[in-house]
């Protein structure tokens, strides 16, 4: 209880992209990259030998702590503590381990490993989030609500043409991750500071050699691509375009929460609040949206670090300076961790989620008079009436309504009000005809079903094999 905890390790983040992050995984790709590194050169004619390379394949997983321990704090370099670790586990192949390569080629492959497999994490968590979002907007597309401009009552929407707007966003950032995706290249082996020059002496000149070599080890890794330039590093603008992404999906995932939140407020829609759950220390009475609310907090934090990423590709020099490394070891894998825990709560919310639509309707109520005053002015035009002084007559009404609600607590009268102006040409037979609020979403439920159908559908059929239903 002494150290400090991140608490994204102890409170949020699942265990899947913990263990992503973690030094075991990271440190076992190193010596997955040294052994394919010496298994691809021993077939390119390189005087290793089958012994050598079973001796790395042998030592894979048995990685010493103790020792690694000993010699980073002897060497002050974690590759060249964990060289000498593996090389004592592999004494026979110890002379041919790290053959021509730099620390970028274990570095900068992990992190490429590293955050693909972090990204197909969060691929399924917002498959998930759609799949429930797709089911919740079926369930309310005909459910007339209130929409809100400048959070003021507007026109009418339904529940479920809100809903789609959230999986608008979220369909956003997956082509935006499936772009990432397909785009990220593996660094290769290209040497020192990027032009091979190690390989070139290895292979006796021979540059199809080393392209081998470098396509090869792609492939092995589960990369079709390999970046064809490099300095000693990959290029650190691959770091901000996912940091970015991180972000888009943190801005998608902070809208969620504001509207969750406001319409929590408006007692429309809740969060879910457990049997034993307590809202305040105080005020035992509430139901705060803490969950909408801790997404909200996380998301704020990755959008933050993306600016850091771009600091660090904007200020590297010449083929690569190391004051990126401890940046990349916090903004990375914190930015995974958080946008892990930000789309795990989401998932939660919407598991089980709550629609109050007794208190919809009772909200609708109170406004759809106002809503209906075109649909006024169109048939007291018809009846004979002048349209600019039917527009006065009511904006007089409107105001007048509006003064009692708000000023003596009083009911909204106004299509009273419009009843017993004779100069309103319009009678009541007609106004309770139009007045069914379903009359006023306008196509919100078609362009739901439509949407779900030709945009919402086909990802979910594509990623089916994430969806835990």
């Amino acid at each position: 209880m002494k150290k400090y905890k991140n608490p994204l390790v102890e409170r949020y983040s699942s265990k899947e992209m913990l263990y992503n992050f973690s030094p075991e995984k990271k440190f076992f790709i190193w010596r997955k990259l040294w052994y394919n590194l010496a298994k691809v050169q021993k077939e390119l004619g390189l005087n290793i030998s089958y012994e050598q390379i079973q001796n790395l394949k042998n030592n894979l997983y048995n990685i010493n702590w103790e020792r690694v321990e000993f010699f980073e704090k002897k060497f002050h370099h974690d590759v060249m503590a964990h060289l000498h670790a593996f090389g004592e586990q592999a004494t026979i192949a110890k002379p041919i381990l790290h053959l021509g390569v730099t620390s970028a080629f274990l570095g900068d492959n992990t992190d490429i490993i590293l955050m693909r497999d972090g990204l197909d994490i969060l691929l399924k968590r917002i498959i998930n989030i759609i799949f429930r979002l797709r089911n919740f907007s079926l369930e309310y597309h005909n459910t007339p609500t209130l929409a809100y401009t400048h959070y003021q009552p507007a026109q009418l929407t339904t529940v479920g043409k809100r809903a789609v707007l959230w999986i608008n966003s979220l369909l956003m950032d997956v082509n935006e991750l499936e772009f990432i995706l397909k785009n990220l290249y593996f660094r290769g082996v290209k040497g020192t500071v990027g032009t091979a020059a190690s390989f070139k002496e290895l292979f006796n000149g021979d540059l199809e050699k080393t392209q081998y070599l470098d396509k090869k080890l792609s492939k092995i890794f589960g990369f079709e691509n390999v970046f064809s330039v490099t300095g000693q590093t990959y290029d650190r603008k691959i770091d901000t375009q996912i940091l970015n992404l991180l972000s888009n999906i943190s801005q998608t995932s902070h809208k969620f929460s504001n509207d969750i939140r406001l319409l929590q407020n408006l007692k429309e829609i809740e969060e879910p609040f457990y049997e034993e759950q307590i809202g305040s220390s105080a005020m035992s009475y509430k139901r705060n949206p803490v969950y909408s609310e801790r997404m909200a907090s996380l998301a704020k934090y990755v959008i933050s670090l993306s600016n850091s990423s771009a600091i660090v590709a904007a200020t590297q020099w010449l083929e690569r300076t190391l004051d990126d490394s401890a940046n990349r070891r916090l903004v990375i894998g914190q930015g995974f961790l958080t946008v892990d825990a930000i789309l795990i709560i989401w998932n939660k919310i919407l598991e089980n989620m709550i629609v109050y639509t007794k208190i919809i309707d009772n909200n609708i109520n109170k406004e759809l008079p106002f809503l209906i005053t075109e649909y006024i002015i169109i048939e007291s035009v018809k009846n004979g009436g002048d349209r600019q002084e039917i527009h006065e007559r009511i904006r007089i009404h409107s105001m007048e309504t509006s003064k009692e609600i708000k000023l003596k607590g009083k009911e909204n009268n106004f299509i009273k009000r419009i009843l017993l102006d004779k100069n309103i040409p319009i009678n009541k037979q007609k106004i309770n005809k139009i007045l069914n609020p379903k009359n006023f979403i306008g196509f919100s439920s078609e362009q739901t079903l439509s949407f779900i159908k030709e945009k919402v559908n086909p990802i979910l059929e594509k990623y089916h094999y994430f969806i835990d239903k």
